[in-house]
C-alpha cells in the first residue's frame, strides 16, 4: 500500500481527498495522512517515515510548501512530492522544480488527472526503490556474496549462477593510499576511518566514471577491475583522476593534515573470474585471479608517490595515447626476471 501525505491549509481538501479515493483506500491501494502546514507535514514524515508522496500547497502558515519541498529532500531523496496549488504561474512552477518538486497540479484541482499524477509519481519512487535495492544487494555488495544476498536465491540458482566461472580480458589497477601506517599509529581510530573513506570515496568515483568496478578494498587499497572495450585505456584515465583527486582533499578539508598520495600498479590481460570462498558457508568473493592481477599488486609495491606503473606490453599499447616515461628494469617479488616498468605521467 502507498501511503501518500497531503500538507495543506484547506480543511475541505481531506474531505474531498478521501471521497474521489474512497475505491484506493477502500482496496488499501492508498493511505492517506494530512496536515494543515508545513510544519505539520514535517512532523508526519518523521512519525511516517515510509511516505512515498507528499502532495503540498504553496501558500501555507508556519511553514510553506517550497521550504517543505527543501525539508524533504533532507529527509529522504525517496521521497517525491507533487505541488497542488492555485499560485500556478511559470515563477512559482519554476521554483517549485528547481527545490525537487516531481510535479505540479493547479488548483481548482482536476481529480482525474492528480489521480494519473500520484500513479505516475508512485511509479517513479517504486523505480527508485528497486534501483537502491539492486545497488545494495548487487553493487555494494557485489565483491561478496553472503545470507543477505543469498536468501533471495534458491540453491539452483546458487550452484549454477554463483559458483560459474569464466576467462576474461580485463585490466586490474591496485591503488594504495601512501604512508597510511604511519597516520593510523598515531590518529584516533575515528581520523583515520574518517581521512581512509575520504581517500575511498574519490577513488571509488573516478573508477565508476571510467566504467570500472571495486573489485576489493585491502586495508588502505583498492583493487579495481575495468572490463570491455578500451579497458587499460579507461583504467590508466581512472588512475589519472585518482592521482589527481586525492592531491585536491586537503584543500577540500583543511583540518586535515595527513596529505594523501597514491602509487598505483596497472596490468592488462586474461585473468580468471569467479566466486571464489566456501559454498557451505554460503560467504564468496567475487574476484579475479591470476598472474596479471598478481603483477598489477606488485608494480604497485615498487611505485613511489604519485607514481602510475605498467608493463612493457601495456605500455605498447597506450604510447600513443598516453605520456610514459621509462622508468627501467625492476624486480617484482616471486618473478624470475627483471622487467620493464614505464610511468605514465599524463
Amino acid at each position: 500500500m502507498a501511503k501518500i501525505l497531503v500538507a495543506d491549509d484547506e480543511v475541505d481538501l481531506e474531505l474531498l481527498i478521501k471521497q474521489k479515493f474512497r475505491r484506493q483506500i477502500r482496496e488499501n491501494k492508498y493511505e492517506f495522512i494530512f496536515a494543515l502546514n508545513g510544519k505539520e507535514a514535517l512532523e508526519m514524515l518523521h512519525l511516517h517515515p515510509e511516505v512515498d508522496v507528499v502532495l503540498s500547497d504553496i501558500n501555507m502558515p508556519e511553514v510553506d510548501g517550497l521550504t517543505l519541498l527543501t525539508k524533504i529532500s533532507e529527509i529522504s531523496p525517496i521521497i517525491k512530492a507533487v505541488m497542488v496549488s492555485a499560485y500556478g504561474d511559470m515563477d512559482n512552477i519554476r521554483t517549485a522544480m528547481n527545490r525537487g518538486a516531481f510535479d505540479f497540479v493547479t488548483k481548482p484541482v482536476n481529480f482525474e488527472d492528480l489521480e494519473v499524477t500520484i500513479e505516475k509519481t508512485l511509479y517513479h519512487v517504486k523505480q527508485l526503490k528497486e534501483t537502491l535495492q539492486a545497488i545494495k544487494e548487487n553493487n555494494i555488495l557485489r565483491m561478496y556474496v553472503d545470507e543477505t544476498v543469498l536468501k533471495f536465491m534458491n540453491r539452483h540458482e546458487f550452484e549454477s549462477t554463483l559458483l560459474a566461472n569464466e576467462t576474461i580480458e580485463a585490466t586490474v589497477a591496485f591503488i594504495d593510499i601512501c604512508s597510511f601506517t604511519n597516520i593510523s599509529e598515531n590518529e584516533t581510530p575515528d581520523v583515520v576511518v574518517k581521512i581512509l573513506n575520504t581517500c575511498f570515496e574519490v577513488i571509488v568515483k573516478e573508477i565508476i566514471a571510467q566504467g570500472g568496478y571495486v573489485d576489493k578494498f585491502i586495508g588502505d587499497a583498492v583493487m579495481a577491475v575495468f572490463k570491455g572495450d578500451y579497458h587499460l585505456d579507461k583504467a590508466i584515465e581512472a588512475c589519472l583522476s585518482v592521482r589527481r583527486e586525492i592531491e585536491k582533499i586537503p584543500n577540500q578539508a583543511q583540518k586535515v593534515t595527513f596529505l594523501p598520495k597514491a602509487s598505483i600498479g596497472v596490468n592488462s590481460g586474461e585473468m580468471i573470474s569467479g566466486n571464489i570462498g566456501s559454498a557451505t558457508l554460503r560467504r564468496l568473493d567475487y574476484t579475479v585471479i591470476g598472474d596479471v592481477v598478481n603483477t598489477a599488486q606488485r608494480l604497485q609495491s615498487v611505485a613511489e608517490k604519485g607514481q602510475i606503473l605498467i608493463n612493457e606490453a601495456a605500455y605498447q599499447k597506450v604510447k600513443e595515447s598516453f605520456h610514459c616515461k621509462k622508468i627501467g628494469a625492476v624486480h617484482l617479488k616471486n618473478k624470475s626476471g627483471a622487467i620493464e616498468v614505464y610511468e605514465v605521467l599524463g
